[in-house]
């Protein structure tokens, strides 16, 4: 069922489905997704579990914030609507982005596990030719409305951020590309070892949005994780490798669905 709930003048749109006897999940999407992405996840859990499955703030039905939010923004709303919805101590399951929000908020709560699809969640270390890219084009900024004019500088700048910024980036408008920036730039590593609920890591290892490198440094820091990574699959695993996908988390989750049987 489609639902919506108003959270300090906040509307968050999420789904409600499954077994309402059941433990309760919360599913959490990646950035330009929404939570229809995460339907494949959905059925696998629905039958033994009380999913909810939403739309951040800024995708899928939910309105963009009226502020440049951070990852803290985005996790004290969820935290706001498991209290306001009586949730107790759900298992949350975060793919990329959804994975940040997941990493503070099991950092600081009681939750019954976390499970991290390619999450973010690791600051990227990224190459020099990253770093000329970025910083030439803040340069262009800067210069292009002094050699060009005004009008004549802002096509040259939206055609030089449209070669150097990612697709995610391009794709959205001038308040999410702000969250976006913000949110990329926030290292949660000292956040994990707080972590004490199980956790489980579920990765692609030809991941290039979070590279398999960045699951390793998370394992390490949450006390309690264990990793599976799919060879060749990506930033999508659980689409890349849906077989593979749900047996792992069958296999993890195997006390919540016997519980719903019984």
């Amino acid at each position: 069922m489609e639902k919506d709930i108003i959270i300090d003048g906040v509307s968050l749109h999420y789904s409600e489905t499954g077994n309402t006897e059941g433990h309760p999940i919360i599913l959490m999407h990646g950035w330009g997704c929404n939570h229809t992405t995460l339907a494949s996840i959905q059925k696998i859990v629905e039958p033994h579990m009380h999913v909810y499955n939403i739309d951040f703030p800024g995708f899928g039905q939910s309105p963009e914030p009226d502020a440049v939010w951070g990852v803290e923004d985005y996790t004290r709303l969820i935290e706001k609507m498991i209290q306001q919805l009586d949730v107790h101590q759900p298992t949350l399951l975060g793919h990329s982005f959804g994975g940040r929000v997941s990493i503070l908020l099991s950092s600081r709560n009681q939750v019954n596990k976390v499970i991290l699809v390619d999450a973010a969640g690791v600051k990227p270390s990224h190459s020099f030719k990253w770093y000329l890219k970025v910083y030439s084009y803040k340069l262009a900024k800067k210069l292009y409305p002094l050699i060009y004019g005004k009008e004549g500088a802002r096509q040259r700048i939206d055609e030089a951020r449209k070669k150097r910024g990612s697709s995610d980036y391009n794709n959205a408008t001038p308040r999410m590309r702000a969250i976006l920036s913000k949110c990329v730039n926030e290292d949660l590593c000292s956040a994990m070892p707080h972590i004490k609920a199980p956790t489980l890591l579920i990765w692609g290892d030809n991941d290039t949005a979070t590279p398999l490198k960045d699951a390793k440094k998370i394992e390490k820091l949450i006390p309690d994780a264990g990793l599976v990574s799919f060879p060749g699959c990506g930033h999508y695993s659980f689409l890349d490798n849906p077989h593979g996908f749900k047996a792992v988390l069958q296999s993890f989750l195997k006390d919540e669905f016997n519980t719903s049987i019984n």
